[in-house]
């Protein structure tokens, strides 16, 4: 009798035939919060993202200064040569003055708005940094699980190609003692060739996963931790779609940014329209230097020099009153009115997003929860039909055409369980980051259903249901 095929045999000569391909010892390999902290040292996007925040935040100091006294300070060094016609003279004079400028404005409205406006920009940049930083976690853990997917479905591809080649030796025995005809061992043939030729594209998806490590934190990485399959799969806590709905609204770090855009905007409008304001600055200077260089002459000229140095003291008010700028003012006006009216747009479309994006992250995570389940039962039933259907083939009740669909569906429900952890876990992280409240602790707790010695080609398929499926080839 022919011994039958099943999804325990596949993953038990895989792990064994492919044991040398495991990339690296347990000691070496990396794990999740590493690979985090190499993204935050290294990661491109985010150290452009620091440098605008510290550059938007300089406008805070820029725009305090138009408040600020300012003071300078200057020489003039002139010689100045003049002819007379009558009598027929020519005198030289030179000068040299020294002079100091300082000026306190007293009330300028327009630049008060205006640092309002740069501390409003300075808070909204800090937030929108938080965002981006925040928004690294979820890119880390969407690119190390990547992997784990990719290595998974590898692994399980391989297990696939296995089982097709078996199936295919099997024909070639049933074709020799005359127990089947050529067309089953074409079609397993057929069978074993697209399993190989998945295994191959799964191959290339693993090393664009990797790639993808790469570009994000600037590092080779041999191995990376597996997620063990005891990962507790939990409804959202609180399991209430608009608790979290209210929790984004207060604390999603890109609706609070808008927040303040708006805020600038306001301020940004009320500056324009202070331009119509009059100004008053408190002004005082001083010069010193010789007498041509203040425009002193002897009445009674002579041609002589005053020899004396002079200096000069002056303090006072300066006040002025715009009547007429050509409509520049008010045009400015309404430019900003329109900015603030963009600004409040962007803003509610972003909180129906977050709401949008929140209510179905909620739905995908307590969807994924059945899902998890109902895959993990697939493969059950999908492992129960395939042994079923090798028994009818024996028996001549079934052909090689459903032997081959019924390994088919086996290894895709495997790959559709895989699937549903991984979006568990990233759709998880999803709703947090919608919620704002993602942070690299949810990394860590993670990192504590991590197995340093995971091997894909062993591991992909739960522990209990390979036990089960050599517990029933064991029990023929």
């Amino acid at each position: 009798m022919l011994r039958r095929l099943s999804l325990a045999v596949a993953v038990t000569a895989t792990s064994t035939a492919t044991a040398w391909a495991d990339p690296a010892p347990p000691s070496v390999r990396t794990d999740l919060m590493s690979v985090y902290q190499e993204a935050a040292a290294n990661n491109t996007d985010l150290a452009a993202a620091r440098a605008d925040y510290l550059a938007r935040r300089e406008g805070v100091p820029q725009a305090r200064a138009g408040l600020l006294p300012n003071l300078s300070a200057g020489a003039q060094v002139s010689d100045t040569r003049t002819a007379l016609e009558q009598p027929a003279a020519t005198q030289s004079r030179s000068a040299t003055v020294y002079q100091a400028n300082l000026s306190q404005p007293l009330f300028r409205a327009d630049r008060w708005f205006q640092l309002q406006a740069a501390e409003a920009v300075s808070e909204q940049a800090a937030l929108e940094l938080s965002a981006n930083e925040q928004n690294l976690i979820l890119q880390s853990a969407e690119a190390y699980f990547s992997v784990l997917r990719a290595q998974d479905n590898l692994a399980s591809t391989k297990a696939e190609e296995a089982a097709f080649n078996r199936q295919l030796d099997q024909a070639n025995e049933r074709f020799d003692v005359g127990l089947s005809d050529k067309t089953d061992v074409l079609q397993a043939q057929a069978g074993f060739d697209s399993a190989r030729a998945n295994r191959i594209a799964a191959q290339r998806q693993v090393e664009d996963a990797l790639q993808a490590l790469v570009t994000l934190t600037n590092r080779e990485y041999r191995s990376i931790e597996g997620i063990q399959h005891s990962l507790p799969i939990l409804t959202p806590m609180p399991n209430d779609a608009t608790a979290w709905v209210n929790t984004a609204a207060a604390q999603n770090l890109n609706l609070q940014a808008s927040n303040f855009a708006v805020d600038a905007a306001e301020q940004s409008l009320r500056q324009r329209k202070a331009g119509h304001a009059p100004t008053l600055d408190a002004v005082a200077s001083y010069k010193r230097g010789d007498n041509d260089g203040f425009g002193l002459s002897n009445p009674n000229y002579t041609g002589q020099n005053y020899g004396s140095d002079v200096s000069q003291r002056t303090i006072g008010l300066e006040l002025n009153i715009p009547l007429y700028s050509g409509g520049l003012t008010s045009s400015q006006a309404r430019e900003a009115y329109q900015r603030l009216s963009q600004s409040e747009q962007r803003r509610e479309g972003m909180r129906r997003e977050v709401v949008q994006n929140t209510r179905n992250l909620f739905r995908a995570v307590s969807t994924d929860v059945e899902t998890v389940q109902a895959r993990r039962q697939s493969i059950i039933s999908n492992q129960s039909a395939l042994e079923a259907t090798e028994i009818g083939y024996q028996v001549g009740t079934r052909n090689i055409v459903d032997v081959l669909d019924a390994q088919r569906q086996l290894y895709s429900a495997v790959r559709n369980y895989n699937d549903a952890r991984y979006d568990y876990i990233l759709n998880n992280l999803r709703l947090k980051q919608a919620a704002g409240t993602l942070s690299p602790a949810d990394l860590q707790a993670l990192g504590a259903y991590l197995k340093p010695d995971y091997n894909p080609d062993r591991d992909f398929l739960p522990s209990d249901l390979a036990k089960a499926g050599e517990a029933q080839l064991q029990g023929e």
